[in-house]
């Protein structure tokens, strides 16, 4: 039943009834067991494909400015979209890897839980401007990781651990951005973003913790399985600018950041 329900929950594309069906289902979660001999589905497409137009990154309409209603917009559109996207990724987490312990359940449902009021907290600005979720195209490269990843290790190494790793680097810059502007809506877009970067490290922890739990049960040494699996991933990974701070509440070693970027200093 755990799984049933998690299975409609993530395909359900219409927004307030997918929230609804959570809050329900997350309410009554310790009526729930997680045993579960049934191999998990396989998704062929996003659960927003039937409300968003789907185009490759390149063509994603670019956030530059806040000077205009449109501009502003497409800046907070992309964020809404990373915020949904993670709320399914959460969900097929729990969903995907099956006979867990209790505990990495309720973590990858708190995770849902907390991407869901980050949706909404975006999505209500993003209304202030006149324009709604799935007005602007977007892409599916965190749909596509999600099915690229269908192991645990993989799956904690490219999501939270990479994809949400990346989030706290891309945060700090957004609310730097934004505070050139002299405006409501990109004062309040900083005050969420700042409450999105606080909440998103314990996510980024929690894909540490499993990742590295993963690697223990598997006889693998952290730090080299971690870049490993990135390398297979990425072409170019390498990172330029990196929120270090957050990064190591997060779980991430000195070790790795010096890896990542050779003149980090921690």
């Amino acid at each position: 039943m755990f799984f049933k329900t998690l299975e409609k929950i993530i395909t359900c594309d219409n927004i307030p009834q997918k929230f609804q069906l959570f809050n329900d289902f997350y309410k009554n979660i310790d009526k729930f067991d997680f045993i579960s001999n049934e191999k998990p589905k396989f998704f062929e497409k996003p659960s927003y494909s039937s409300f968003c137009k789907i185009v490759p990154p390149s063509k994603v309409p670019r956030r530059r400015g806040f000077e205009s209603n449109e501009k502003k917009a497409v800046f907070l559109h992309a964020i809404a979209h990373i915020e949904y996207s993670a709320i399914d990724l959460a969900l097929d987490t729990c969903y995907r890897f099956r006979n867990l312990d209790k505990e990495f359940y309720l973590d990858w449902l708190e995770v849902a839980d907390d991407e869901i009021r980050h949706f909404k907290l975006i999505n209500s600005l993003l209304e202030k401007t006149g324009y709604k979720y799935g007005d602007f195209p977007v892409h599916n490269s965190l749909f596509e990781a999600s099915q690229k990843t269908q192991d645990l290790l993989s799956r904690m190494a490219i999501i939270p651990r990479w994809y949400e790793a990346n989030g706290l680097d891309a945060n700090e810059k957004m609310i730097k951005k934004l505070k050139n502007y002299n405006d409501e809506i990109a004062k309040e877009s900083i005050e969420v973003l700042k409450i999105i970067l606080k909440e998103e490290i314990p996510h980024v922890k929690k894909g540490d913790k499993w990742f590295k739990k993963e690697c223990k049960r598997l006889h693998l040494e952290p730090i080299q399985t971690y870049f490993e699996i990135v390398d297979r991933f990425f072409k170019d990974w390498k990172k330029k600018d990196l929120n270090v701070k957050a990064r190591l509440k997060a779980g991430f070693s000195c070790k790795e950041l010096k890896i990542l970027n050779e003149k980090i200093e921690c």
